[in-house]
């Protein structure tokens, strides 16, 4: 069975929100492609991310990208905390000088780390919601 991609703007949604809400500001949204994969024979993989390296970007005469590829088979099935969590940490990978490479999980990924980011995003999620919510009322 070959692996199917298709785009997945619904992702790509969440995770701009997540860049948004955690000020992720060396990652470049626009430089942020996210896709959903049919038919990986991956077993525990929930979603992974590609970079485009150094020599694609000089070959190509592109910039430094990402692309956040979920799993449908494993991705789909989660709850939104989880969704959110798994985004999160394939955003970990990202390094702060955005080059197309990644950051490996020792030092940088951890249980707790994205524990730590995903109870920051609720809470700004939350504030966001009381400002508009107070905008509407002045308005």
């Amino acid at each position: 069975m070959t692996i199917n991609y298709i785009e997945a703007p619904d992702v790509k949604v969440l995770v701009d929100e997540i860049m948004d809400c955690l000020d992720l500001f060396h990652i470049v949204p626009q430089f942020v492609y996210c896709y959903r994969s049919t038919g990986s024979k991956s077993e525990h993989t929930i979603a992974r991310i590609h970079g485009l390296g150094r020599i694609w970007q000089e070959a190509l005469r592109r910039p430094p990208a990402y692309v956040i590829e979920v799993i449908s088979e494993r991705y789909d099935r989660l709850g939104e905390t989880e969704k959110e969590r798994t985004l999160i940490h394939e955003l970990l990978h990202i390094p702060k000088g955005f080059s197309g490479g990644f950051r490996p999980h020792k030092g940088y990924i951890s249980k707790k780390r994205v524990d730590e980011l995903h109870q920051q995003l609720l809470k700004r999620r939350s504030l966001k919601s009381r400002e508009q919510c107070t905008r509407l009322k002045l308005s």
